[in-house]
C-alpha cells in the first residue's frame, strides 16, 4: 500500500448477474460472503453491481468494470440453461473465442460418471470456456468457474461459489497485516459525528468507521478503527476516548 495508507487497498467491485436477483425471486448471498472474505484478505470491496441476464449490460459492465478495479468478481449465469450466458459475454467483452476446454470436459464427464447422470449437450455447455481463460477449481459439482484478466468468474449458487472462492484466494493479491480496533459507544453517532470528523482528518492514514445500533433501548454506536500502522491506529484510539470522555459518552474500548 502506497504511504502506509489503508485506502490504497486493492480494489474489487462484486457484480451479480442475474433476473431473478431484481425481481426479488432469489435472494443474494454471496455478496456478503465476498466482501467478508475480500476484507479478510485485505481487498477493499468498492462498489456491487447488479445487473440483468441482457448480453449488451453484461457485456459493457464487465468492461468498464475491469477498467476501474483491481479484481472484478462476477457470480451467476454460467449454468447449462438458456439464460446462462455470461460465459458468451465475458468473451465477447475481450474478444475471446469460446471453446470446449479439455481439462474442464474432463472433470465433468469424471463428475457425472461417478453420478451416473448422462453428460447431455446442455451439461457440456459448462466445459464451454474463452480461449486461454484459467479455470477456477469447483469441488463441489465440478463444472469451474474461469479467469479473464482481472475478472473472476463464478457460480450464483451460493454453497458452490463459497467452495471455489476459497480455494483462489491464493491467487488474490491483498494485504495481510490489517489491524482492527473496536470502541463500543454507547451513545447515538449524531453526537460524536463532529469530534470524529476531524480525528479522521488528523489521522488520514487510519480507516475509521462509524457504525450505529439499534437494541432497544439501547442506542449506540461501534466505531472500527483499521490500518497497517498499529501506532496510528493506537494514537487514533487515544484521542477518541479523549473526547469520549471530555463529552461525558461512556463506551468500552475494546
Amino acid at each position: 500500500m502506497k504511504n502506509n495508507d489503508i485506502k490504497s487497498l486493492s480494489s474489487a467491485c462484486i457484480l451479480v448477474i442475474g433476473n431473478e436477483i431484481l425481481s426479488g425471486r432469489t435472494e443474494d448471498k454471496n455478496i456478503n460472503f465476498i466482501a467478508k472474505r475480500c476484507d479478510k484478505i485485505g481487498v477493499s470491496v468498492n462498489e456491487v453491481r447488479i445487473i440483468p441476464d441482457e448480453p449488451k449490460i453484461i457485456k459493457d459492465t464487465v468492461l468498464t468494470c475491469h477498467k476501474i478495479f483491481d479484481y472484478v468478481f462476477t457470480t451467476g449465469g454460467i449454468g447449462p440453461t438458456h439464460d446462462d450466458i455470461t460465459t458468451e459475454c465475458i468473451a465477447s467483452a475481450f474478444n475471446l473465442d469460446i471453446e470446449i476446454n479439455e481439462e474442464a470436459l474432463k472433470r465433468l464427464k469424471h463428475h457425472y460418471r461417478k453420478l451416473k447422470v448422462e453428460l447431455n449437450e446442455s451439461r457440456i455447455k459448462m466445459a464451454k470456456i474463452p480461449k486461454g481463460a484459467l479455470l477456477n477449481d469447483n469441488p463441489v459439482s465440478s463444472a469451474p468457474g474461469f479467469i479473464v484478466k482481472n475478472v473472476y468468474v463464478l457460480p450464483g449458487v451460493p454453497k458452490i461459489l463459497q467452495a471455489m472462492f476459497n480455494g483462489l484466494e491464493d491467487k488474490i493479491k491483498g494485504v495481510t497485516n490489517i489491524i482492527s480496533k473496536n470502541i463500543i459507544v454507547h451513545s447515538p453517532e449524531g453526537e460524536i459525528a463532529d469530534f470524529l470528523e476531524i480525528i479522521q482528518n488528523d489521522y488520514k492514514n487510519v480507516s475509521i468507521g462509524s457504525y450505529p445500533y439499534f437494541r432497544p433501548p439501547e442506542v449506540g454506536t461501534n466505531i472500527v478503527l483499521r490500518s497497517i500502522n498499529k501506532t496510528l491506529i493506537n494514537e487514533a484510539s487515544i484521542a477518541i476516548c479523549a473526547k469520549l470522555k471530555e463529552y461525558k459518552i461512556q463506551f468500552e474500548d475494546t
